[in-house]
């Protein structure tokens, strides 16, 4: 049986502070759990009842082992995921600072890490033909040779033969610290652009994918470089989506935020249950903003992705779900 969502790239140890508001200097203790967006994506749909996995590596170590037993946890199929010799399982640190400042430092990742040793060769292209969705994200692209798995990956996913019900989505996460600059970065964009079908972003995303502009001049440069779904992510006015014959936008779902971060992993992770569910675009947005503002207002990522009766419970409670709206 197919995979519904298949991911592709970093996946680390995140170590959160148990102490809110101070600097990483006076933390006391520390919690670990699951990170990396694209695993936190495919953990984020399997809570909504998707069948995911994740492509990608670890250490050959004790952080990798435990990276397995989480991915298995969250009931997230590993069968792809397998380690590098001589590298280190990544360790990302994260300060809490709420409500909007959560400065993340990266170990393990530079000069290169094991996530971004995937090679085309070693690529199962059926399962990622066969995919129902299949994600990815620009920082794949910022380094040899998860680059090439990434173009042969899309490449494999013929857009001409995508059946009815298949999406092939990029995350622009665009991270400057992976990057020699902007214009590096937008050359690769611009060779994965075409194959794929929903691209999603915020506003310096989008503009490091396709220039500076406003939400809509973006969205229409992203639909004219092939995507049928642009996905713009408007900060405190909310988010957008636009196709060629609909415009869409969804107010932001208020929450008190404690970790803002995987808030858009969480995002990811539900706008694919919306569309596979066949759902109209505005109750997707919906749904998926308050799947990440759950998660905005929780600790953890991984560990905070919550279940449809979680998310459905929110836009209750904010009088933005109707009867039929309510997700299954």
């Amino acid at each position: 049986m197919s995979h519904e969502l298949l991911t592709i790239g970093r996946i680390s140890v995140d170590i959160y502070p148990n102490d809110i508001g101070v600097g990483l200097e006076d933390v006391n203790s520390f919690g670990k759990y699951l990170g990396g967006s694209p695993s936190n994506v495919a953990v984020a749909a399997a809570r909504h009842g998707r069948r995911t996995a994740v492509i990608t590596r670890t250490g050959d170590d004790s952080f990798g082992a435990y990276l397995h037993r989480e991915l298995r946890k969250f009931n997230v199929d590993d069968q792809f995921v397998t380690p590098v010799a001589k590298l280190q399982t990544p360790v990302t640190f994260c300060a809490i600072m709420p409500p909007d400042d959560f400065p993340l430092y990266f170990y393990g990742r530079f000069p290169t890490a094991p996530d971004l040793q995937i090679r085309a060769a070693e690529l199962d292209t059926d399962a990622i033909r066969d995919a129902r969705v299949f994600w990815s994200t620009v920082t794949g692209l910022s380094q040899e040779p998860s680059r090439g798995a990434h173009l042969r990956a899309h490449e494999a996913r013929d857009r001409d033969q995508l059946r009815i019900g298949q999406y092939t989505i990029l995350d622009l996460d665009y991270r400057p610290m992976f990057w020699e600059s902007e214009e590096a970065a937008r050359t690769q964009i611009a060779r994965i652009l075409p194959h794929v079908t929903v691209a999603i972003g915020n506003d310096k995303e989008c503009a490091v994918a396709v220039g500076e502009g406003t939400p809509d001049e973006q969205a229409d440069r992203l639909l004219a470089a092939g995507v049928e779904i642009a996905v713009v992510k408007l900060g405190p006015e909310g988010v957008m989506a636009k196709t060629r014959t609909e415009r869409v936008v969804s107010a932001p779902v208020p929450v008190e935020t404690l970790n803002g971060l995987g808030a858009g992993d969480s995002f990811g992770g539900a706008f694919v249950h919306g569309l596979l569910s066949g759902w109209p675009l505005e109750r997707v947005l919906d749904y998926a903003n308050a799947a990440g503002a759950i998660v905005a207002s929780r600790l953890s990522c991984a560990d905070a992705m919550p279940t449809p009766e979680e998310v459905n419970s929110l836009l209750a409670e904010r009088g933005r779900l109707t009867p039929e709206g309510a997700a299954q």
